[in-house]
């Protein structure tokens, strides 16, 4: 029996989905929604707020200001319930409704930005508007999620080490690139431990992390418009774009078998079967994480008039291909 008195005291780290009947390869899904929080953001979240409450940044009538599209704000609207901080969410038009429902649900609130910067991007105007919110009152304090190092650090701690324990022959490591923390952390660890597994950045088209040019992006979680500061690309070996088209198919090929995943996973699952099927490297043992589960997705990513409008009618034709599914037998 498991008991806590705070919700960011559970997080189930072990559970890994094997891949291998529903694309062919051997991959394996690290799952990280299984916390009160429902994403992997749940480990940065609290370890930004546990450092920053050692040294002093947050006092008791301190307001917690983050820019996220979604899955961070909800993890620190949490953890800000749970403590009694106030929690200001700053985000844009991609944030899923569900998503703003939830962080307000929690108590947060939640200002969205919706006109972008010069370059064309969101991410630029919401970290203009969470400076400006800082120099206007000094209560505020701003987490900084794209530069903080505890967002790696939390994920060197934990995440990397949990792969590493459970797959202790890994080749291949597949993350996606959104702040960068998860991909800085785990490349970081296993450069140091393990440096014979290869690490594999997956990013969305559209996406300027790795230098690539700025395009549309309607899916929220991977990609930025802003370069994260705290990216080092010499602890990554290969980057995979996915067009956002593909992460749609990879979602819905998941779901056909029961796993209902977010467009993070669909973009990083996508980034890994084509990565590993143009090598032919399919009997390489690899491990995607997948950062959260597709309920908030339902109204976007799952919704046919969503899909249809934005990549076309035909974008799920054939989504049932691939690995056979498994034969049943029946008895009288």
């Amino acid at each position: 029996m498991t008991v806590i008195s705070l919700p960011q005291e559970y997080n189930e780290e072990g559970l890994f989905v094997d891949l291998r009947s529903i694309f062919g390869s051997s991959l394996f899904l690290k799952c990280e929604g299984f916390n009160f929080a429902g994403s992997i953001k749940l480990k940065a979240a609290a370890g930004m707020v546990e450092a920053a409450e050692r040294d002093g940044l947050l006092t008791p009538w301190s307001v917690i200001v983050e820019s996220s599209s979604g899955n961070l704000g909800v993890a620190l609207s949490m953890i800000a319930a749970s403590k009694g901080y106030r929690f200001i969410c700053v985000t844009d038009p991609r944030c899923n409704l569900a998503t703003r429902r939830l962080m307000e649900a929690l108590g947060g609130e939640v200002h969205t930005v919706t006109e972008p910067d010069a370059a064309g991007g969101f991410l630029g105007a919401r970290i203009d508007y969470v400076r400006s919110l800082c120099d206007s009152d000094d209560r505020y304090v701003w987490l900084n999620q794209y530069a903080n190092p505890n967002n790696s650090a939390a994920h060197y701690k934990t995440t990397a080490p949990e792969i590493a324990s459970a797959f202790p022959h890994l080749d291949v490591l597949f993350v996606g690139a959104g702040t960068t923390g998860t991909l800085m952390g785990c490349a970081r660890y296993f450069r140091r431990h393990h440096p014979r597994v290869r690490i594999v950045a997956v990013d969305a088209v559209g996406s300027v992390t790795f230098g690539a040019p700025p395009a549309r992006r309607m899916i929220p979680g991977l990609g930025t418009s802003v370069r994260p500061p705290q990216l080092d690309e010499s602890y990554v070996d290969e980057v995979v774009y996915v067009e956002e088209a593909d992460t749609v198919r990879a979602c819905h090929r998941l779901a056909r078998r029961g796993f209902l995943f977010g467009g993070s996973t669909g973009t990083v699952v996508s980034g890994a079967t084509q990565w590993l099927a143009d090598r032919g490297a399919q009997h390489l043992t690899s491990v995607a994480i997948a950062p959260d589960f597709g309920e908030r997705y339902l109204d976007t990513v799952y919704q046919s008039t969503w899909i249809h409008d934005l990549y076309g009618e035909d974008v799920l034709d054939g989504i049932d291909g691939g690995a056979e599914l498994p034969t049943r037998s029946w008895s009288a």
